[in-house]
């Protein structure tokens, strides 16, 4: 338990629940929110059970990004005053890219549930989302072009790669918030729902059809996915045939073929642990 967000994992379903909960501060981040996020995906990661996760928040909007005051604090994780400090704030810097970083690394699925506004770091944390859904008051925005600085946590190097180039230059250049309309068109997000309610009954509908798939196929799609979006075509196709040799699973298929011939649910094992470094 953490003052940032609740998580709760239905083990009979393998679907995970992380849920911001700082309503009262727009679900603004501080410095510990990061380490927080970052440990608790990677411990549904390390134990296995979760097969999908999804994130949503609580209150009018689902993030208002790094609140205000971490900027005016006199942290040395923020001195760029000399060629050591600068060095050791690059290092600070890639940690916290890498709480991020998580999601998209996990085993499993991430859905962002997104309701009201989606604002600097919530939008990274979207971006970093393998899909996203909002309701219809929802928006989005670059909000650090506002306060003088380039957004970087990671928002930059995704955007571009969920919406058109031109349309994440737009919102990086202006700040101008992007509805929830012009958002499923360009493609940010999959579907808008009409409200907060209908957004997390949606979340959990889409949870629920990804968690009855096998787990092991669903996380070699993942890895397969996240190569071909970073590589080109001939290393994300040689990829594909290293990883498929060390996935495919004629006893899994079984399960599924079955399953789909009787038209009832599949009965997988979960994935391994990942064994820890003492």
């Amino acid at each position: 338990m953490n003052d940032f967000f609740s998580l709760q994992l239905d083990a009979a379903s393998g679907i995970a629940q992380l849920e911001l909960n700082r309503p009262d501060r727009l679900n603004t981040m501080a410095p510990a929110f990061f380490p927080a996020l970052r440990d608790a995906v990677r411990d549904l990661q390390d134990e296995g059970q979760a097969r999908v996760l999804v994130i949503s928040s609580t209150g009018k909007h689902f993030s208002a990004g790094m609140a205000l005051d971490v900027f005016g604090a006199d942290d040395a994780m923020l001195d760029t005053r000399s060629a050591r400090a600068r060095l050791s704030f690059q290092e600070s810097l890639r940690r916290l890219m890498a709480c991020f970083d998580v999601l998209d690394e996990a085993r499993f699925p991430v859905i962002c549930a997104v309701q009201g506004g989606c604002i600097g770091g919530g939008l990274d944390l979207a971006c970093a989302s393998d899909i996203r859904l909002c309701s219809a008051d929802a928006f989005f925005t670059l909000q650090e072009i506002h306060l003088g600085m380039a957004a970087d946590l990671g928002v930059l190097q995704r955007l571009p790669r969920i919406v058109p180039p031109g349309v994440a230059r737009e919102m990086a250049y202006t700040g101008e918030r992007l509805g929830a309309d012009r958002a499923l068109a360009v493609g940010l997000v999959n579907a808008v729902l009409p409200d907060a309610a209908a957004l997390r009954a949606r979340a959990r509908e889409l949870a629920q059809a990804i968690a009855a798939k096998s787990p092991l196929a669903i996380a070699g799609s993942k890895l397969a996915l996240n190569h071909a979006r970073d590589h080109g075509t001939a290393a994300a196709l040689q990829q594909m045939t290293l990883l498929q040799s060390a996935i495919f699973d004629v006893e899994e298929m079984g399960r599924a073929i079955a399953a789909w011939k009787d038209k009832r649910p599949a009965d997988f094992p979960p994935l391994a642990p990942i064994a820890r470094l003492p």
